[in-house]
């Protein structure tokens, strides 16, 4: 029987910047899908969902929205095309809204939501820095968590300002991206398995130590 509902929210950024780096993000994002497929085997009393939302100036594109693991896909270069400006705060604010309308109604669920970037916000329209602040303040009392994980921007700092506190820096070159994939990984598997027994998730979800 489940008994946990595990909301997965991936934000990844397809800006511009990005095309550097592609084919390392796009081979990253799918070993971090197929951890979200072993938990699902590993912890069977877990029921995990998973949203991805890509974003630039282009579009705000909606891969999975609560969808089971099982109909989850992987990217490849052809669904995954960097280019455009970089819509960050729109990006945040409509992934979250999108899924929080799906699942108000849950009494017992935890939401995982990872934002990848490598650049500042520059190009949205709907939200600003201060409104995701306030969501994500609201939204972490009922058992969201939030981690930025980003690179060639001042990261700490911009996570700070949307109440973001756990971070992640990663160097823009193959091994700093792998290093940065792997301690994602296993940080998220820790957090399934802090979830399995009963366990506070509010700590510092990248800590090496827990």
């Amino acid at each position: 029987m489940k008994t946990e509902q595990i909301h997965n929210v991936i934000i990844l950024d397809e800006s511009g910047s990005m095309m550097s780096i592609k084919n390392q993000i796009i081979s990253g994002f799918n070993e971090t899908t197929q951890s979200i497929r072993n938990a699902q085997k590993n912890f069977p009393q877990q029921e995990h969902t998973v949203s991805v939302i890509t974003f630039n100036g282009e579009a705000i594109k909606t891969l999975h929205l609560c969808d089971s693991v099982d109909q989850l896909k992987e990217i490849d270069a052809n669904l995954y095309q960097p280019d455009d400006a970089t819509p960050l705060f729109d990006a945040i604010g409509k992934a979250v809204a999108q899924l929080n309308s799906k699942i108000d109604t849950q009494v017992e669920h935890h939401v995982l939501v990872t934002i990848l970037t490598d650049g500042e916000e520059n190009d949205s329209r709907e939200f600003t820095g201060k409104d995701i602040k306030k969501i994500i303040e609201n939204l972490k009392e009922k058992n969201w968590t939030f981690t930025y994980i980003g690179t060639d921007h001042d990261v700490d700092a911009i996570a700070l300002k949307l109440s973001i506190t756990n971070t992640l820096i990663f160097e823009k070159n193959d091994e700093g991206i792998d290093k940065m994939f792997q301690k994602e990984q296993s940080a998220r598997n820790k957090y399934y398995a802090k979830i399995n027994r009963k366990e506070d998730t509010k700590g510092d979800f990248f800590d090496d130590s827990i």
